[in-house]
């Protein structure tokens, strides 16, 4: 039996070294909010954008420091966080890091909106996770940032 040949340009960027590759830092100390996210979201946002090039950090520390040495094109926190959540993370990151890349802060439920917006997250999306939602507010977060 042969095989087929038959490829789209999803291929081709996937198999390509992407220099471009979009970097995103996401902050979680649960593994399978982080899993989840990675999962919703995939390596690719849309098709007008490079792919994504997770990174995974579990504790406060670990995320300030991959902050401090990196340039990141967004950011994800989970605001259910158990030792230091994602909100003070971000109102953090936002008075202390210049020119700080946009964030996207995962709530318990949409009530805490109020919440997000004290800490300064760029975008919003509660628990349960929607994949499309979370999809849709990580490609405008990332267009916003390469048009910057």
């Amino acid at each position: 039996m042969a095989t087929s040949d038959v490829q789209d340009e999803w291929d081709a960027v996937a198999r390509a070294e992407d220099p471009s590759a979009l970097r995103v830092l996401l902050y979680s100390d649960h593994p399978q909010t982080r899993e989840s996210v990675m999962l919703a979201v995939g390596r690719r946002v849309a098709k007008d954008l490079p792919s994504v090039e997770w990174h995974t950090v579990a504790t406060p520390a670990a995320t300030i420091a991959a902050v401090d040495s990196g340039t990141w094109d967004l950011l994800v926190f989970d605001g259910e966080s158990g030792v230091a959540g994602g909100m003070g993370l971000c109102r953090q990151v936002k008075d202390e890091v210049y020119r700080c890349p946009p964030v996207l802060l995962l709530t318990g439920r949409p009530q805490d909106a109020w919440l997000a917006s004290w800490s300064m997250a760029d975008a919003v999306v509660s628990h349960p996770l929607d994949p499309i939602e979370l999809q849709r507010a990580v490609a405008g977060l990332l267009r916003g940032a390469r048009a910057a």
